[in-house]
């Protein structure tokens, strides 16, 4: 599942609301970063890509990261675009990046997801037995 999908995943944003929309887009990746659910490394959609899905201002997607990365939780590179940070968590940014490499694996490879899933469930089983 790719990071724009996470982001949008039973989530829209509340146009009737009172919290400003930059507001609600910091707080679900917010959420998602501190969840797990958008691991460290994992690269947010631009902020155009955002602002389109959510029928946003691009200048709305980008006060949420510029806060976002203001308080460390991503991290932007320029054209390379923006990222979940490790947060200095070393011990994360290593499990992420051999994460990353196992599923660029299993994608080049052709292994559908639950599969994959399941590998990784059989391997954490045997290193925690074994």
């Amino acid at each position: 599942m790719n990071t724009m999908d996470i982001l949008m995943r039973r989530w829209h944003l509340d146009s009737e609301s009172t919290v400003p929309p930059y507001e609600q887009i910091r707080l679900r990746i917010l959420d998602l970063a501190a969840s797990g659910e958008l691991a460290v490394g994992s690269k947010l959609p631009s902020v155009r890509a955002l602002a389109a899905d959510l029928s946003v201002a691009a200048n709305t997607v980008a006060r949420a990261y510029r806060e976002l990365e203001q308080a460390g939780i991503v991290v932007t590179a320029g054209r390379s675009g923006t990222a979940v940070a490790s947060g200095g968590d070393a011990i994360s940014a290593q499990v992420a990046a051999a994460a990353d490499a196992f599923a660029a694996v299993a994608r080049d490879l052709g292994v559908p997801h639950s599969q994959a899933l399941r590998i990784v469930g059989a391997a954490l089983d045997r290193a925690v037995s074994g």
